[in-house]
């Protein structure tokens, strides 16, 4: 999940796995698609495993890679944290008011997701 809390959105990727491929593609995502005419992203995340620059460097050719990571301001969260961070709350969000039932294929899984990801955009929630 990609979230702006002051800007009031969001953007939820369903995948299948959570790899440093996937990771890469979706900040790849974020820069050309999300937020293409910024300067920079400031990109607050976790320190989970995945979640490395440098793996920019192995799916991207070194000049695409550098391009984007010179786009990125990154803040890590405290590894032994014990607060909640505004994604986690949003993913909470998310699953209370979309996930709160079994839904029985992804391609129906990834639709409810999109249509609750538009809604909660386009009626610009935000993150206390």
């Amino acid at each position: 999940m990609f979230l702006q809390p002051l800007g009031n959105w969001r953007r939820v990727a369903v995948r299948k796995r959570k790899t440093q491929l996937d990771f890469t593609e979706e900040i790849a995502h974020l820069l050309d698609v999300d937020f293409p005419d910024a300067e920079v992203v400031v990109l607050v995340m976790d320190n989970f495993g995945t979640h490395k620059i440098g793996s920019l460097y192995e799916r991207f050719p070194p000049k695409q890679a550098r391009a984007y990571a010179k786009r990125l301001e990154i803040h890590y969260t405290p590894k032994h944290g014990s607060w909640m961070n505004v994604a986690e709350i949003e993913l909470s969000v998310l699953s209370s008011q979309c996930l709160d039932r079994r839904i029985g294929d992804r391609e129906t899984f990834c639709r409810e997701v999109k249509a609750w990801q538009d809604a909660r955009n386009v009626s610009a929630n935000g993150v206390n």
